[in-house]
């Protein structure tokens, strides 16, 4: 009989990790689930490792060739799931052994919502807890905006869904490099409702070897994503909001740029960004740093020394010895 939950578990490297999220998906006190770990194209260190996990009953490996593209792997899990419903978990996050327990009998008392997510915990890259770190917010219901502003606190491995739902909207993006998860959640918004587990029970975990230390492919991507989304927010009557998240998100892109020097790029996102964010302080100090990396290295030396009150000539005299 096929499972009533599909794990889907992308995986690339990073052994150390993927051994404690599987160990927590083993500690699972919700049963009735079979785990597809699907690899880039790893490494002999976590290959062996998943050789090991070949041997479990309820686990199977799924070896593709690297593509370096997460919609890509965890879109062939999908293809390869059985389940009724689908649940995510990223190869660096632990769950709390309740988690599947709690969301599938939520899902059971509400089945008219056809997904959900759970609140979530952040760790440091060993595994201790984040300390002092602020709420945030976990609304239940439409919450097509609340995604779109970046408001809504879900992340991929505390979402449950219908898998007939996730073929409804058809799976991943594989074009969408970077906020695939976002995209995915901002069309299964239009599609149902999502309930919430309010009960941190993911635990999202911070470190140097995160994918998304890409600044600059992450602020690209989400570029993408709110162009893709524009006709439905000007459905919904939120096509001021998502226009606005556009103006904020290309003048961040094209300080990046600035200030690596690519002055092309700068004022080609600069420009995209003129009609609405000129009001805004990000606007101008991406103007800032345009002008200045468009300006002669003898220009930005000399406002160097006055910003910092630096000699224009270094002192040719010996530092004087304090009496």
């Amino acid at each position: 009989m096929a499972p009533q939950v599909s794990i889907v578990l992308p995986s690339y490297n990073r052994v150390q990790y993927l051994r404690h999220a599987v160990d927590s998906v083993l500690a699972q006190t919700f049963q009735d689930w079979e785990l597809l770990v699907a690899d880039d194209g790893s490494g002999a260190e976590t290959a062996s490792y998943l050789t090991e996990l070949d041997t479990l009953p309820q686990i199977k490996v799924l070896r593709l060739a690297h593509s370096g593209n997460p919609s890509v792997v965890r879109n062939a899990a999908l293809r390869a799931a059985r389940g009724a419903y689908v649940a995510f978990l990223d190869s660096d996050d632990l769950w709390l052994p309740t988690k599947l327990e709690m969301q599938i009998a939520m899902h059971r008392s509400c089945a008219a919502r056809r997904w959900s997510y759970v609140a979530m915990e952040r760790i440091h890259e060993d595994g201790s807890l984040m300390q002092g770190e602020p709420q945030r917010p976990t609304p239940a219901g439409a919450i097509f905006e609340q995604l779109l502003t970046l408001v809504a606190d879900v992340s991929l491995s505390s979402v449950v869904a219908e898998r007939a739902l996730l073929q409804q909207v058809g799976c991943f993006d594989e074009g969408q490099q970077f906020f695939e998860d976002i995209d995915l959640f901002l069309r299964l918004s239009l599609h149902s409702d999502v309930s919430v587990v309010t009960q941190p029970l993911v635990r999202m975990r911070s470190h140097a070897q995160h994918y998304s230390a890409d600044r600059m492919g992450m602020h690209e991507g989400r570029a993408r994503l709110l162009d893709k989304m524009q006709p439905f927010a000007e459905q919904l009557g939120m096509g001021a909001i998502l226009r606005r998240q556009q103006d904020r998100n290309n003048a961040d892109v094209a300080r990046l740029h600035a200030v690596a020097g690519r002055r092309r790029e700068a004022l080609r996102w600069l420009w995209r960004a003129r009609a609405g964010a000129w009001h805004e302080g990000r606007w101008w100090r991406t103007c800032a740093a345009t002008v200045k990396s468009l300006a002669p290295a003898w220009v930005r030396a000399a406002y160097r020394r006055s910003r910092y009150g630096l000699p224009d000539t270094p002192s040719l005299s010996p530092p004087r010895t304090p009496r």
